[in-house]
């Protein structure tokens, strides 16, 4: 069954993003398994600290990229761009240069907002970033999601439709990490 990387872009306690990746972890019943990395104590990037032994939760986040089939980001969007703690994050997990677990990974990405465009702009930040690493991210509609706060419920997403929608990118990406190395290679 594949391993897949759940990484929230939030570090608030009812966060949306967490919430619709433990959402996703619940709908997937036998497809996969959805494991999510909290990033509250990733400490911010220093190249001084990015050493053979660097610190160790950045040592346990690149670990988690690397054992995982494929990723799913969800993010807020704060002031028309992805925050900071989840751009520290992709920064740590783009090194070390040439060698980083993230290259060449299979990545589906959403964001979410309560306002009416659902994170576009995050989102268009965070892919440019994943493109800069080299990971694999999966090609399909745009996957925003506006009024969020209006389609959770009880802690859940739960918009059937929203969660539906989201479903077909997850299986986007398991088509994604079924595809043999050779037919990656032969598409870029």
């Amino acid at each position: 069954m594949p391993l897949l990387l759940g990484i929230s872009g939030s570090l608030r306690r009812h966060s949306f993003n967490t919430a619709i990746l433990e959402s996703l972890a619940d709908a997937l019943g036998d497809k996969a398994t959805l494991r999510i990395f909290p990033l509250n104590a990733i400490p911010m990037y220093d190249q001084d600290a990015d050493t053979e032994t660097p610190p160790e939760t950045v040592a346990a986040f690149r670990a988690a990229i690397g054992e995982a089939d494929g990723i799913v980001i969800a993010s807020p969007e704060y002031n028309h761009g992805m925050p900071g703690v989840l751009k520290n994050a992709l920064d740590w997990a783009s090194r070390p240069y040439g060698k980083a677990t993230l290259t060449g990974k299979p990545v589906f990405t959403l964001t979410s907002s309560p306002g009416a465009v659902g994170g576009a702009r995050a989102q268009a930040q965070l892919n440019e970033t994943l493109a800069s690493i080299g990971a694999r991210t999966v090609l399909r509609p745009q996957s925003v999601i506006g009024a969020v706060h209006e389609k959770m419920t009880d802690g859940r997403l739960g918009n059937k439709g929203t969660l539906d929608f989201l479903m077909h990118g997850v299986d986007d990406l398991l088509r994604e990490i079924a595809r043999p190395a050779s037919a990656v290679r032969e598409a870029n």
